[in-house]
Order: structure tokens, then sequence, then C-alpha cells
């Protein structure tokens, strides 16, 4: 399948470890010429800790809205960018929460923004835990672990208190599909 918008030229207007934000002179179908801004990042992944009716999320600041807000463990691993999927989640998971989980199963596949950002995401439900320590990167600080129940989760979704689309869209998909 060829691409239906045709690349003319493209330039890297800013970049840093986490990031990549390219220009593209493009060509659509029509002939209509323009220029389209693309953000390139590495795939992460959002982790759903779930057992026995609860799930396990935290808690940290996001800069960009200015506001601690609860989301289900996710990232990536700048340095390693083509990390495989299990392991990321994994490590993540570890990393934020201090859980170690026997069993996970992979929900599926999605991308985050992609009018504008090439970066996608898989969803894993991991169950079955031995607790060890938080191993938070700097960049980290000041996240929190809590304990939630399902039920719960429902209504701060419901509410407007848990504003990360990713995790909103991890926990339905899980739904949709019977593994929650």
């Amino acid at each position: 399948m060829s691409a239906e918008i045709k690349t003319l030229s493209s330039k890297v207007v800013y970049e840093n470890k986490w990031m990549r934000v390219r220009e593209d002179a493009i060509e659509r179908p029509s002939g209509q010429q323009g220029i389209y801004s693309v953000m390139e990042k590495p795939d992460f992944t959002v982790v759903i800790p779930v057992q026995d009716g609860y799930v396990y999320m935290v808690e940290q600041y996001r800069y960009p809205v200015e506001k601690r807000q609860l989301e289900f463990p996710q990232g990536t691993w700048e340095e390693n960018g083509q990390a495989d999927p299990a392991e990321l989640a994994a490590g993540e998971l570890q990393e934020e929460t201090g859980l170690l989980a026997k069993n996970w199963t992979h929900v599926g596949y999605q991308y985050l923004a992609y009018g504008f950002c090439n970066q996608g995401y898989h969803i894993w439900i991991a169950t079955d835990f031995t607790m060890t320590e938080q191993n938070l990167d700097p960049e980290e600080e000041g996240l929190t672990c809590h304990r939630i129940a399902l039920s719960d989760l429902d209504e701060m979704i419901k509410k407007g208190e848990i504003l990360d689309a990713t995790t909103c869209n991890a926990l339905g998909l899980a739904r949709l599909k019977g593994l929650i």
C-alpha cells in the first residue's frame, strides 16, 4: 500500500532524549502542498495491575497540566526505544509500584495520538504480585502508588477525576475483551 500523502522533504526541528520533532513538506493526491509536523517518540507500555477487585495506580505531578494525576503505571525506556514490550511492562510496573507480577496478559496495541505523533503503546494486565521496593527515575520524583477498588475507579472516571486518556482507554479495552 502506497502512502496517500507524498513527503517532499523532511527536517528535524527539535530533538532531545525523549522525542524528535520533524517538519515535512508534503503533497496531497490533489497536488496541494503543505507542511506536516510529526513528533517521533518510542512506544510505551501501560499496565493494569489488578487483583481481587482492586487495581494499583500511580499518582504524579504532570507538569504540562500543572496537576497531580492518577493513572495506570506506564512508560518507556528512552535509552532503549526498541525494548521488548513485555520486558518494558514488567520493568515499569516494578519501578513505579514495587510490584512484581507472575501473570501477564497482553490486551492490545493502540496509538496515542496519530494525528501528530507516531507513538503507540502496548496494554497489559498484570496479576499475582510480590511486593518489592519502588525504583523511581529522577523524572518520577514524588510519584505515589495507590490501591483502588475497581468500582471506585469506575466512579472516578465518570466524575472526571481520572483524566488520563491512556488509562481510560486501557481499562475500556480490557473490559470489552472480557479480561477484567
